[in-house]
């Protein structure tokens, strides 16, 4: 059963060490972030799982580690050689030293997958699952994906289903209109809505930026008897 969920982002900068002189920019993203993962913690769950975008669905040795070298820092969380993607060596840095396993999820994979995928992982005892992703990368002119105007409003409805616990509107994400907006979080949000099932939780949104061009949230759900 999934007791508790942090949503968090993956930028690689959101450690300082990779954002230099700009990592003042998300001081107030990272300590939400902190924040989630510290409640996420303290629900006290038999199991993290971590689950983010990956090359293809997977789960990872407990032990896997992830790398910042291609991003200009000689840094490994985990240990072994570098394997794990982005979105999962991130939420391995913002765990540090606390057991978890972490489960990739091809970008592409379907709606329905990533429901099953989050209702086997939930069942898998008192689960906590930190769900990384990103939102769309066309909010302004300067985004990876330049301007869309249809951004805006998807990542508002993120926003809203984060902050409502609204696991049927997450899962209601079209994967396509994603696709197009360059939204890596939608396969990794729409497993933690095959966790959540039915069940009723406390909910709030922590943060919601955009200050590349690039929606980032930070949620918090807790489960309610």
């Amino acid at each position: 059963m999934l007791i508790a969920a942090a949503v968090c982002p993956h930028p690689p900068l959101l450690v300082p060490e990779v954002a230099a002189q700009a990592a003042a920019e998300l001081d107030g993203l990272r300590a939400a972030c902190a924040e989630a993962v510290r409640r996420l913690v303290a629900a006290g769950p038999e199991l993290i799982v971590v689950v983010g975008a990956d090359e293809l669905t997977r789960e990872h040795p407990p032990g896997a580690a992830g790398g910042f070298h291609p991003y200009g820092l000689d840094l490994t969380v985990g240990t072994g050689p570098p394997v794990l993607p982005l979105s999962l060596t991130v939420g391995r840095w913002l765990l540090g030293s606390r057991p978890a396993a972490f489960h990739g999820v091809a970008a592409d994979a379907p709606t329905s997958g990533c429901l099953r995928l989050g209702a086997e992982l939930a069942a898998r005892g008192r689960v906590a699952m930190l769900a990384m992703g990103d939102g769309t990368a066309c909010r302004s002119r300067q985004a990876p994906g330049y301007l869309d105007e249809r951004a805006e409003p998807y990542d508002a409805a993120v926003a809203r289903a984060l902050g409502t616990a609204d696991a049927a509107a997450l899962a209601a994400l079209d994967p396509g209109l994603s696709r197009d907006l360059s939204a890596a979080g939608r396969a990794a949000w729409q497993v933690l809505a095959g966790a959540a099932g039915e069940g009723a939780f406390a909910a709030e949104v922590l943060a919601d930026e955009a200050p590349y061009g690039v929606g980032y949230f930070v949620a918090s759900w807790s489960h309610r008897p």
